[in-house]
This record gives C-alpha cells, structure tokens and sequence, in this order.
C-alpha cells in the first residue's frame, strides 16, 4: 500500500511540473566483448554503415576512444586492410575485431536509474522536433557530441538512456564542435540512420550557421573555396590549415556566407551556409578571409583584438537551421534553433534583430 501511495505521488508531482514518467526501461542484454580476435560478416542491414557504427552497434556501449585507438594502431580490419573509423562497410565484407577491453572510467559502465532518468531528461529538454524515425535537438554550448580524452559527459554517451525496447540506441548521424550549439540530427532507427547519412553525403541536406565574427568582411556576400589539411597549432593540438591542391590529406572545402549586419564596423554578424562538411570549416574560414569567429580559441587570430564589453568569451556560432529529407516520406524537415544564451546576450548588447532577414537563403547550393 505504501508503495502504491508513493508512486501515485510521484505521478502526481511530474503531473504537475509537465514531466511524465516512462514506463521502466527494459534489460538489454549487451554483446560480450570478445577476448580473442573476431571475424564478422557485415549483412545487409548493416550496409552502408560507418565502421565506428557497426561496432557501437555489435558492442553497445563501447568507448569512442578505444574504437579510434584499435583503428588507428591498425588492429581493426576490413577484409584484411586497414580502415579508419569513418569508413563504410558493405554487405559481405569481413570486419577483423581484436579482443577488446574495458577501461576504467569508459565503455560499459554500470550507471544508476538516477543519472539514466537524467540524461533522458536533459535530452528531452534539447528536442526541437520528434518523430517515429528522427530528432533534431539544440545542442547547448560547452556539451561534446563524442567521447574523448578526458572527455566523460557526451551526447552519444546521453544518448544511452534512450534505448528502445529491442535495444536500439538513438544514433548520431553528424557531428558539431563542441562549443558550437544548435541543430543536430539524430536517428531513431538503423534505417533512418542510413537514409539520414546519405542525405548527408549526398549534400541534400541544406545548413545555415550564424556566427559573429571580429571586423567586417570587405566583400560582404560571397563564396570561400579552400583545400583543408590537418595540422597543428604551436601547442600542438589538431588543427585545420588552408592547404594547397594535392597536398597530402587536403580535401575541398566550400562555404557561402552574407553580412546580415555590422556593430560598429567593429563586429558583423554572419550567416554561413557550408556547401562541404569538413572539420572546423567554418572556423577556419572565417579565420581565412580575415574575419575570426569571436570566442574561438584555437583560430582567432588577430594580435591585441580586445573583446568589447558585456560580450562573453565564448565561441559565437551557432547550427542555426537545417533542412533535411524525412528518412521515410522524403519531405523536408525545416528545424530553426535559438541563440544560445551567450549569443542572445551579444545580440541584446550589439541591437542585433534575430529576426532580420537573413540574405544567406538566396546563395546558391551547389
């Protein structure tokens, strides 16, 4: 009888403060890591995956970072050649997995029904659309979408606490840097996963950022076509650098941008359509033409470039729209997300319209 009064007023207190309660999340019964070397056959519903999937998918739970780790030791194999993580696999084909381990503070860790509800919550709390097959949430500034070093709360890692009934994990389909917020598509099932990813790579998915960067550009609706190779900083952290055609690991870059408006000449308020997807391509563009994004540590650039007053140190760029195929009906799927806090702040401080027409939705997509 106490129990039963004890769950009524737990009911009754989500009730009031808009939260419902799920129903228990059910067992799932997690693959074991193998302890000697492992030969899987890739089968059909798992074409077209990355390799990095297929593996969260046969060993759920499984740490981002050992993955990378036993790709790049060249320990992970695709019919007996190596692969990177980003790979993808066809039907047929012989994935070579070394026996695996668990290390303390990653992989399959034990969390309570208390830190699960609460990543169930937090995520949530981000959608800005849901369906049967698919999520756009509003990343918040600050949060990794991957594990790493060091790294310990994620979005992937969160994402656990979503688990269906058979055991299927929502699924990241691309990524953002971590302190850049906003839209962010995940798949609910493996089949959204795959259409999703080819819209993707396909480039049917349309993306606008906004971003605030130092100066005004001087030409101020225009195309950036760079080749981008990683590299490193004098600390050497990773870092993308503008690369020459043909230079080893350099790919093709380009990204359309417009002034919607400027502070002062000092400052200018830019929305960015990337044509390509490439790591920090944004940033490193807008570093390129002179115009560093405010906040960003690793490219801006400009030596005695002092923050104005009220603006917080943060990085200002936000995934501000995205417009993609529904995975099922292949009817767009048109997602807006709000400034983040920081952003909000420097737009209030600047006199900055949210809602100006933004003169990016007429660039070209090629």
């Amino acid at each position: 009888m106490r129990r039963d009064k004890q769950a009524k007023e737990r009911a009754l207190r989500a009730a009031e403060s808009g939260v419902v309660e799920q129903a228990p999340k059910p067992i799932v019964k997690l693959a074991p890591l193998p302890t000697a070397v492992l030969n899987l056959n890739v089968t059909e519903d798992e074409a077209g995956m990355r390799v990095d999937r297929f593996l969260e998918h046969r060993f759920p739970g499984l740490s981002f970072s050992h993955i990378q780790r036993i790709a790049r030791k060249g320990e992970l194999r695709v019919n007996s050649k190596r692969v990177e993580t980003k790979d993808r696999l066809e039907a047929g084909q012989i994935v070579r997995v070394p026996p695996l381990r668990i290390e303390e503070g990653t992989g399959l860790v034990a969390r309570s029904p208390q830190a699960e509800a609460g990543d169930a919550a937090a995520i949530r709390a981000m959608i800005l659309f849901e369906d049967a097959d698919m999520m756009v949430l509003n990343k918040p500034f600050g949060l990794a979408v991957q594990g790493g070093s060091g790294t310990v709360r994620h979005l992937d890692g969160m994402l656990e606490a979503l688990r269906d009934a058979q055991g299927q994990k929502p699924r990241l389909v691309h990524r953002l840097d971590k302190d850049t917020s906003g839209c962010i598509v995940i798949a609910k099932t493996r089949f959204a996963a795959s259409a999703l990813a080819k819209s993707f790579r396909s480039r049917d998915t349309r993306k606008i950022y906004w971003a605030l960067v130092a100066g005004v550009p001087r030409v101020k609706q225009g195309r950036v076509s760079t080749y981008l190779a990683k590299g490193e900083d004098e600390e050497g952290d990773s870092k993308m650098q503008i690369a020459k055609h043909g230079a080893e690991g350099a790919t093709h870059a380009v990204t359309y941008y417009a002034v919607v408006e400027t502070a002062a000449q000092k400052l200018s308020w830019l929305s960015m359509k990337p044509v390509t997807g490439r790591t920090h391509q944004l940033r490193a563009h807008a570093a390129h033409i002179g115009n560093p994004i405010v906040g960003d540590p690793k490219y801006f650039d400009i030596e005695n470039w002092e923050l104005p007053g009220g603006i917080q140190n943060r990085l200002h760029l936000l995934a501000r729209r995205i417009v993609i195929p529904h995975p099922r009906t292949g009817k767009p799927v048109d997602v807006t997300a709000p400034l983040p806090q920081h952003m909000q702040q420097s737009w209030n401080l600047l006199g900055l319209d949210a809602k100006r027409y933004d003169p990016i939705l007429e660039s070209p997509e090629e």
